[in-house]
């Protein structure tokens, strides 16, 4: 059947459930003020990822209402998306500490991985990664880190939402071409609530995802990954390399700092896309090239992995390589100046 109309009434939600959260964020003074660690340099709303949140809780509803979904992925995402957003929201209004809401977050994790059945056995290099309680709680530990580094890349401009929208449509593209096209409609709704909300986010955002947002897209992008897992190892590849943008710049940012001995919890601009906004002068070229780079580079590798028989963790090289370079022409982890 053609659901479509499904894909459109979630983007719709989310563009107006934005709309009344920008609102209520101006008229309580929910302010991102612009501090010497800020990217941006005008007093901004944030807390709009609520409407992704929301809009794409329902929509997992729906596709567990029409048999799209079974229930045991619907547990797993449903339960830990509402828990990852409800610590982002309450840490948005006010403070919580980094040990509890790291273990909110490994709680998430191990609830997903319950529901999920944990990591399937997955080919490396020809070889079968066989699962285990080592590799689940390694999972757990993906899992927790994809949530992270996605809340620590929201930092300029757009380039979450873009980010977002990109995967989850060249995985779409992936599924259907590989003959699950019923499969492409969790990533393609996720898509379309993140777009909803982009468009008050486009530079220059006139409102903010906030953790909220950033955290709940971080399990759930995870949480997919792991589920397409489930139904080819070669899918988990397929979103590994598709998102190599965050997963790169946030990696190479966070040894850099380990290894200098930096506060690794407090807030920094070292990321390479900080340092690349800072040279442009603006957010926009930025943004637009984390699109190209998903679109016209990581695709094409991911496409190879899924449909021409590219060795999966082989495809995830090609794909990082050029990344790396980019993460160290621009600086990733580098000693910001003051």
């Amino acid at each position: 059947m053609n659901y479509w109309w499904v894909a459109v009434a979630v983007g719709v939600f989310s563009f107006a459930l934005t709309h009344v959260l920008r609102r209520y964020a101006l008229h309580k003074s929910l302010l991102d003020i612009p501090n010497g660690r800020s990217s941006h340099t005008v007093a901004t709303p944030r807390g709009g990822g609520v409407a992704i949140v929301v809009s794409y809780l329902v929509a997992l509803v729906w596709m567990l209402s029409a048999g799209l979904m079974a229930r045991d992925p619907f547990l797993a995402m449903f339960g830990a998306g509402v828990l990852i957003a409800a610590l982002g929201f309450l840490d948005d209004h006010g403070h919580i500490a980094a040990r509890w809401r790291l273990l909110g977050h490994f709680l998430a994790a191990a609830w997903a991985l319950f529901w999920l059945g944990g990591l399937p056995a997955i080919d490396v290099f020809g070889m079968t990664l066989a699962p285990g309680l080592v590799i689940n709680v390694l999972t757990a530990f993906y899992l927790v880190w994809l949530l992270n580094l996605y809340n620590f890349m929201d930092g300029i401009d757009g380039i979450a939402s873009v980010e977002a929208i990109c995967v989850c449509i060249g995985t779409a593209i992936i599924y259907a071409l590989s003959g699950f096209a019923t499969l492409m409609w969790l990533p393609v709704l996720l898509a379309c609530a993140v777009a909803g909300f982009l468009i008050w986010n486009f530079p220059p955002a006139r409102i903010f995802m906030g953790d909220a947002g950033s955290g709940f897209l971080g399990i759930m992008l995870g949480c997919l990954s792991l589920q397409g897992a489930w139904i080819s190892s070669q899918f988990l590849w397929v979103w590994l390399i598709l998102l190599g943008v965050f997963i790169v710049d946030a990696t190479v940012t966070l040894i850099r700092r380990l290894i200098r001995g930096d506060k690794v919890y407090e807030a920094h601009r070292s990321h390479a896309y900080q340092f690349a906004s800072r040279r442009f002068g603006k957010h926009l070229p930025v943004t637009s090239a984390v699109g190209v780079i998903n679109l016209c580079w990581l695709l094409p590798v991911a496409v190879g992995v899924a449909r021409f028989g590219l060795d999966g963790a082989l495809g995830v090289i090609i794909a990082y390589a050029p990344l790396l370079v980019l993460a160290f022409v621009f600086k990733a982890g580098a000693l910001e100046k003051s």
